[in-house]
């Protein structure tokens, strides 16, 4: 697997993008209002209450740890909903403490 680790870097640059990820950690814990089942992820639009700042905003945020495989998008009906890919956040770990 390849991972683009300056899009990485670019991605956790942003503290709220970091706090989304923290989010994501935990879903059951901060995300405990959602109905359907956290295994699915958790709806944009609870991230988007959660975050307290524009849907646009959120939106961009979520679409630039997507861009960086930092998170993965699952479409049920109209609604998107939301995990860490556990994947590549290991391998950006791993590869940081290989090169550093």
């Amino acid at each position: 697997m390849t991972i683009d680790i300056d899009a990485i870097h670019k991605a956790l640059a942003n503290p709220v993008r970091r706090e989304i990820l923290a989010w994501l950690k935990e879903p059951s814990v901060y995300f405990a209002e959602q109905t359907l089942p956290l295994d699915c992820g958790v709806c944009v639009g609870q991230i988007n209450a959660r975050c307290g700042l524009s849907q646009s905003t959120v939106s961009a945020h979520l679409a630039t740890l997507q861009g960086a495989g930092l998170v993965t998008v699952k479409r049920i009906g109209q609604w998107s909903f939301f995990k860490r890919n556990e994947t590549v956040i290991e391998a950006f770990l791993a590869a940081l403490r290989d090169e550093l």
